[in-house]
């Protein structure tokens, strides 16, 4: 037999009975259709990461007090280690070379009041002229915090737009006063709209001298945390090793046990991604479980199609069909219904996917890979389970074929 005359008989076995054939094919249907969803929904959310971890500054290092161990978290490395970052540290950071920009901060939550007598519930965060820099904002209108502000204790703060908005509704915010844990606090600022990054929304912040934080706001001599910006990504590595050295130095610790952790972008999107590629392989996992289900009904009708063409297979054999053509011919038409449904699958999973984009949902990526994988997956799976059945008719005798009723 040819290759035309085979392609014809595969079609005409198929269209016999369409009904059956096409609802056979659903669970491939399914199955690729959930694999191209939940694997392109996981890639854009690895880009959405991404973006985010991008978004909290360029070449970005963060010094946190306390010890990280791997799948624990920050933990105590003794009485008090939450508290262990210091404003000395910053000068002692300064010496790093490869450092472009340092901003210390000290973070905590206030409820604040306009003089509209509108209130909010905010993240406040005391900051050094290097923030802006170091975490890549920028004012929609006025100004941001400067030296003179640091040096004075200034009474001042920046908005972030969404707090600004909760605080003042859609009036002019420059000038107005608020207030935060009692303190009056001129308004000099505000930012333009950047969206969360993924730890915290800015957009829902109130920024304020470090000084006046420390001194005024907080009571509090220590930081949250130090974000160094370094002069390019190659001097990360370097500026990371150097600071390590110079604050075990200064805090007199071992470096088996230190009271601080250092970490930077590609540690922080390394985790996320790991923990984001798990969950799509668990995900397409479990929708793969439907192509196997698939499968089966693919053997189980092409068993059942055996059963009914057995004189036929028997007519074929008679009139010097070999059994090489017999077992081709039952294969072909496996492989063509789930060649079919991974066609069809893979339409419902790209419009799937699209729809999640479209309704702003999460920006999704479908990868030309990915659509090779399924029609790939497919093509196996019709092999595989359509393998024992053509056997099966190949190895028909044709006597017995014949008398078959």
């Amino acid at each position: 037999m040819t290759t035309l005359d085979i392609l014809e008989e595969t079609y005409l076995s198929l269209s016999t009975n369409k009904v059956r054939s096409i609802l056979t094919t659903l669970g491939i249907v399914i199955g690729i259709s959930s694999v191209i969803a939940m694997v392109s929904i996981g890639q854009g959310a690895s880009a959405a990461i991404q973006s985010s971890i991008e978004g909290l500054g360029s070449n970005l290092l963060t010094v946190m007090p306390g010890f990280l161990q791997p799948g624990r978290g920050f933990v105590s490395a003794g009485r008090g280690s939450a508290q262990t970052l210091k404003n000395e540290d910053i000068e002692v950071l300064r010496q790093v070379s490869g450092v472009a920009h340092i901003s210390p901060e000290l973070q905590r939550r206030f409820q604040i009041v306009s003089s509209t007598g509108a209130n909010t519930n905010s993240t406040v965060i005391g900051v050094m002229p290097e923030y802006e820099a170091v975490r890549n904002i920028s004012l929609e209108d006025g100004s941001f915090i400067t030296d003179s502000h640091v040096r004075s204790m200034g009474r001042v703060a920046v908005l972030g737009p969404t707090a600004a908005k909760d605080l003042f509704g859609d009036n002019d915010v420059l000038g107005k006063t608020v207030r935060i844990n009692k303190v009056n606090m001129r308004v000099i600022g505000i930012l333009k709209s950047k969206g969360s990054s993924g730890f915290f929304n800015p957009d829902n912040t109130v920024f304020v001298p470090l000084s006046t934080m420390q001194k005024i706001l907080a009571g509090a001599d220590f930081l949250s945390s130090i974000a160094i910006s370094a002069e390019s990504k190659d001097l990360m590595p370097q500026v990371q090793d150097e600071a390590t050295s110079l604050l075990l130095a200064k805090h007199r610790v071992d470096s088996q046990s230190p009271d601080f952790s250092i970490l930077s972008q590609a540690d922080i999107l390394g985790t996320l991604t790991q923990v984001t590629n798990a969950f799509t392989i668990f995900l397409a996992s479990v929708a793969g479980i439907s192509l196997v289900v698939g499968g089966i009904g693919i053997m189980n009708m092409m068993l059942t199609t055996v059963t009914e063409r057995t004189r036929e297979i028997g007519l074929r054999k008679a009139i010097g069909a070999k059994k090489r053509d017999i077992n081709i011919q039952f294969l072909t038409e496996a492989v063509m219904l789930t060649f079919a449904g991974g066609l069809v699958g893979v339409a419902l999973g790209w419009s799937a996917s699209y729809a999640v984009t479209y309704f702003g949902i999460l920006q999704t990526s479908v990868s030309p890979s990915s659509i090779l994988l399924a029609f790939g997956v497919s093509a196996a799976i019709g092999i595989i389970f359509g393998y024992y059945p053509a056997q099966r008719a190949a190895s028909l005798n044709p006597i017995d074929a014949l008398r078959y009723e």
